[in-house]
């Protein structure tokens, strides 16, 4: 999976950069494809300028799947910018689990439809 790393209000450093990378990195057990045309685009900073306190970290992650028109997207916004990045990671876990049952629940409409069309038995 291909990672593009945006920051505004603070400078990405290194470890910022190797934790995002890292979080993001594990989601790739809840993508079907595997190869480089899967894409995700991560964007951390602060949120407002004038408040010292609070909620002011916010992260972002959208992940753009092939043959899925939608892709995914969670944000979340915290005290601490890790907590965000945690936040954010877990909100795309569960998106990318629905996406996944959903596709699986799909082929195995699909399945039923078939055993129905072609093993009812002629009474």
């Amino acid at each position: 999976m291909h990672t593009n790393i945006k920051s505004t209000g603070l400078e990405l450093t290194s470890q910022i950069k190797d934790y995002i990378n890292k979080r993001v990195s594990g989601l790739d057990k809840f993508i079907h494809y595997k190869d480089e045309s899967v894409q995700a685009w991560v964007e951390v900073g602060r949120t407002t300028r004038h408040h010292q306190t609070g909620d002011v970290w916010g992260a972002e992650i959208q992940i753009r799947v092939p043959h899925n028109e939608k892709g995914a997207r969670a944000e979340a916004v915290n005290e601490d910018l890790y907590a965000a990045i945690d936040d954010a990671h877990d909100q795309m876990k569960l998106e990318l689990e629905k996406i996944k049952d959903k596709k699986v629940s799909l082929a195995r409409k699909g399945g039923r439809l078939f055993k129905k069309l072609f093993f009812k038995k002629n009474v």
